[in-house]
């Protein structure tokens, strides 16, 4: 790989893609992080200020001295090189970039690409091998491509979802941040990815399109495509009123509280009656089908309420896996981060801190079976590689 860090599993056949990106925030850096963990040798390139990412706790008004994990996470592995794309000299030296790359990945917003001469058909024109991925809010046509937004705009708001997951009181669920930005991240990459085996079978680049809004229409399919073949949809329910109760959170004696995943209700009733004792409820009419248990989901749902609330989750697990129930707990973050089970499948990875001690972060999604695990690049300060990559350039 040229100039770059080693990475945490390097595939030869990206160890020669040059990937320059010109991203902020989430979606786009974090589809190049993946190619830069994978090995690519990723370019970001930075205004003079920065990826506002850096300094997000300030934004936010929680602290300028805090780590950034949010920033290593989708920037770890990278390059940085340092930009004003408003100067002449600086925007040759984009050009001169692009040139030497194979994938440009970018989700300023379209209004910006143009005004830095950027535009996707044009550049992909001026470098006809380039792969160009835009990752946009809204997509590259319409009278709102350039609408401004984050995530929880265009992927949650304007997709549908957040209505869909409403609470009680009808309120639109207010999303964890980033959500969106890494769902459609992963999109990107895998277009990217797509486009890159064309280009090697063809020479030819071409422009991959990748939104946060059609990104979150995908994720809320099933429900979308119930409205158009049916006209209606329905919400999601509360939990006491779920039309499958054996697909539904409860709370143990300790506070803890865990979903049975028995989606099948006539192969998995058996086996939860059994864990709880109450075999007697087999008998019960109520529990007689799927069709009684849906018509008669309140109170199906306040008995087990009854009997769960009796016992700490973890006698109930012991229970559970004993007679073969399908459950998993509902982790919170700090459980999640000592999950023996996701740290025996590599979800977690070190970043290289030269000098330094190293962080652990998250791993991304995907392993592969001959490349064992190693400590991820390191996070890039802002312009730290620009006289290196310009040299590379001459």
């Amino acid at each position: 790989m040229s100039g770059g860090t080693e990475p945490a599993g390097g595939l030869q056949s990206l160890s020669g893609l040059r990937v320059v990106e010109l991203g902020v925030w989430v979606a786009a850096p974090a589809a190049a992080a993946l190619l830069a963990d994978w090995g690519a040798d990723v370019i970001k390139v930075e205004p003079p200020t920065g990826d506002p990412m850096r300094s997000v706790f300030g934004s936010l008004g929680i602290g300028e001295d805090l780590p950034n994990p949010a920033f290593a996470l989708d920037n770890r592995g990278k390059r940085s090189v340092e930009l004003d794309l408003r100067q002449a000299a600086d925007r040759q030296a984009m050009e001169d970039l692009l040139a030497s790359a194979d994938v440009f990945i970018t989700n300023l917003r379209p209004d910006a690409l143009d005004r830095l001469d950027l535009e996707p058909a044009a550049t992909v024109g001026r470098h006809p091998r380039l792969v160009y991925a835009s990752v946009s809010g809204y997509g590259l046509k319409g009278e709102e491509r350039d609408r401004p937004t984050y995530d929880i705009g265009a992927f949650w708001a304007r997709s549908g979802l957040a209505m869909q997951m409403a609470d009680s009181s009808g309120a639109p669920l207010n999303a964890r941040g980033g959500i969106g930005d890494h769902i459609t991240g992963l999109a990107a990459l895998a277009g990217v990815l797509a486009a890159v085996m064309e280009q090697r079978h063809t020479g030819r680049g071409r422009v991959v399109e990748v939104s946060l809004l059609r990104a979150g229409a995908y994720v809320l399919g099933w429900d979308l495509g119930i409205q158009m073949a049916l006209g209606k949809v329905a919400r999601a329910e509360r939990r006491d009123k779920n039309q499958a109760p054996l697909m539904n959170p409860y709370c143990a004696a300790d506070g803890q509280w865990f979903f049975f995943t028995g989606l099948e209700t006539k192969r998995h009733l058996p086996a939860v009656c059994r864990a709880l004792e109450r075999t007697d409820l087999l008998d019960d009419p109520r529990f007689a089908s799927a069709s009684s248990i849906r018509r008669n989901r309140s109170e199906v749902i306040a008995i087990l309420d009854e009997v769960i609330a009796k016992r700490p989750l973890a006698e109930w697990a012991e229970r559970f896996d004993e007679e073969g129930v399908w459950w998993a707990p509902a982790q919170s973050p700090a459980q999640v981060v000592a999950d023996p089970q996701l740290m025996a499948n590599d979800g977690f990875v070190e970043i290289a801190s030269p000098g330094e001690t190293s962080q652990r972060s998250v791993n991304g999604p995907v392993s592969f079976s001959d490349l064992p695990l190693r400590p991820a690049g390191p996070v890039p300060s802002l312009g730290q590689h620009t006289a290196e990559v310009m040299e590379e350039l001459g």
